[in-house]
């Protein structure tokens, strides 16, 4: 699977890890990120990947800032695109299940690596469960969604 992966400064610890977490699991992540851990303004590299999944260039992508909030934000202002911000890998999975959600939003401050890591597996191995209940909450969302 092609993964585009985005942070700023607040997930920049974890980008190197995340990289090579996901080429150890045979995806193909895209490096969409800071390669610096100055400060830098999370929307720019977060609409990079998001552009790499819309464009059907990458599956699905993670976001990585300090709380994940603003990445979250910025990926749900796009049509086709549906953010999960999780602290945990219940939400994780449930992101997937419930919302087919193809965005990760993680919080770079909010756990360790190894926290991290497990949210992303369980979100990277879960799939949707197409009940029709959830289809048509996704399409109502659609219906909705803002560019």
């Amino acid at each position: 699977m092609k993964i585009a992966i985005a942070n700023d400064q607040g997930g920049f610890k974890f980008r190197e890890e995340l990289l090579r977490f996901l080429k150890h699991h045979k995806h193909q992540p895209i490096d969409c990120g800071n390669v610096y851990e100055e400060s830098v303004d999370y929307p720019d590299h977060a609409i990079e990947a998001i552009d790499m999944v819309l464009n059907g260039n990458a599956d699905r992508a993670i976001l990585i800032c300090g709380t994940g909030i603003g990445m979250s934000i910025i990926a749900n202002r796009f049509q086709g695109i549906r953010a999960a911000l999780a602290y945990n890998k219940e939400v994780a999975k449930l992101s997937r299940e419930h919302n087919n959600a193809n965005v990760l939003c993680l919080g770079g401050r909010q756990f360790n690596s190894v926290q991290m890591l497990l949210i992303v597996d369980a979100w990277l191995t879960t799939e949707f469960s197409k009940e029709k209940r959830h289809k048509r909450r996704l399409k109502k969302i659609e219906k909705y969604a803002i560019i």
